[in-house]
């Protein structure tokens, strides 16, 4: 509802991304995966590697930070790990499912079920520390 207000205001919304780059190539391309209430199940329970899950909204600014760091581990674990975003202005039964109440919500998932979960902003060494437990576990 809040992007068609501001859609009636003329204002244009989209998805986090991380802020400019001057080192960066030009070639490079996001590793975060945009999922929605109907891909969800396929593309998260149903795979093979486990998963992170970044829960935002657009009007969320602490959102926009976390945003960022998911992009870093998209990047950082790419072969190993699926990085995925779900607008939940825009997609509500997955949020309702698992009981999303604060944003950012990242969950992390392995075989198909929530294994950990970080609510709010934290430092992204402590998100790579729970995505090496998430590995880790997985393969063992």
């Amino acid at each position: 509802m809040f992007k068609k207000i501001l859609g009636t205001m003329g204002i244009r919304t989209k998805a986090p991304t991380l802020p400019a780059d001057e080192n960066a190539t030009t070639d490079r391309q996001l590793k975060t995966i945009d999922i929605t209430d109907a891909d969800f199940d396929q593309l998260i329970l149903a795979g093979d590697r486990p998963a992170v899950v970044d829960f935002w909204a657009d009007w969320c600014e602490p959102c926009h930070t976390m945003s960022a760091f998911v992009e870093f581990l998209a990047t950082d674990y790419a072969d190993k790990l699926v990085v995925a975003a779900l607008d939940v202005e825009e997609n509500p039964q997955i949020p309702e499912r698992y009981n999303v109440m604060g944003l950012p919500t990242l969950i992390f998932f392995a075989n198909g079920k929530e294994v950990d979960r970080q609510v709010g902003i934290t430092p992204y060494d402590d998100l790579k520390q729970k995505v090496e437990q998430l590995l880790h576990d997985h393969t063992n």
